[in-house]
């Protein structure tokens, strides 16, 4: 296909994400897409259980947030509907290798819806150059984490039966310490690509 028929130009006020360096074509959005999906999915089974919590850490945020910033908002957010999507028709691309329904309806179901409203976050932010300085880059991984847990925490309270304090403790908190390292590598990766790309 050609370039004509890929997704358009970014407006004037906007910036080429990284995504954007390549051949325009819909070959390459489709397999950028399908790309970062196959990546969440690899970084979900990064998992590291947290004794006495139904949420464990995970390697998925990293890999979600990277992406949205790589890609943009909108091919961001298609990466993590085809990901969910191709975890409700059965494949064992979840943590632990799981699948179906039961694990978008269970506890950590929110933090997976939340992983699409936040790559359109940190898509649109990339959009505007907020991927090519560190202390830029930091907030816009610190804004995308936000929006997941804005998400997650009031869906574990509620499949969880938990007090919305208690949730949030137990679905935000006791991550922040391993989402900052993760948004201070984002901090280093990102600037330090578009400078070689430069």
């Amino acid at each position: 296909m050609t370039a004509a028929a890929a997704m358009p130009l970014p407006a004037a006020h906007t910036r080429r994400v990284l995504a954007d360096l390549l051949p325009r074509s819909v070959a390459r959005d489709v397999a950028l897409v399908v790309g970062v999906a196959a990546l969440t999915a690899l970084a979900a089974q990064l998992r590291i259980p947290v004794p006495g919590l139904p949420v464990p850490v995970t390697g998925q945020t990293f890999a979600v947030l990277l992406g949205a910033a790589a890609l943009g908002p909108l091919r961001g957010s298609l990466a993590q509907v085809l990901y969910v999507g191709a975890g409700l028709v059965g494949l064992p691309v979840f943590t632990g290798g799981a699948s179906g329904w039961d694990v978008v309806a269970g506890a950590s179901g929110g933090y997976l819806l939340g992983f699409v409203a936040a790559s359109a976050v940190v898509g649109a932010l990339a959009r505007r150059g907020a991927d090519r300085r560190v202390l830029s880059t930091v907030a816009a991984y610190a804004a995308g984490t936000a929006v997941v847990y804005a998400v997650g925490v009031p869906w574990l309270a509620a499949v969880a039966g938990m007090p919305l304090g208690a949730a949030l403790t137990a679905g935000a908190v006791v991550f922040l310490p391993g989402d900052a390292v993760k948004a201070a590598l984002a901090g280093a990766l990102l600037p330090a690509v578009w400078r070689r790309a430069r």
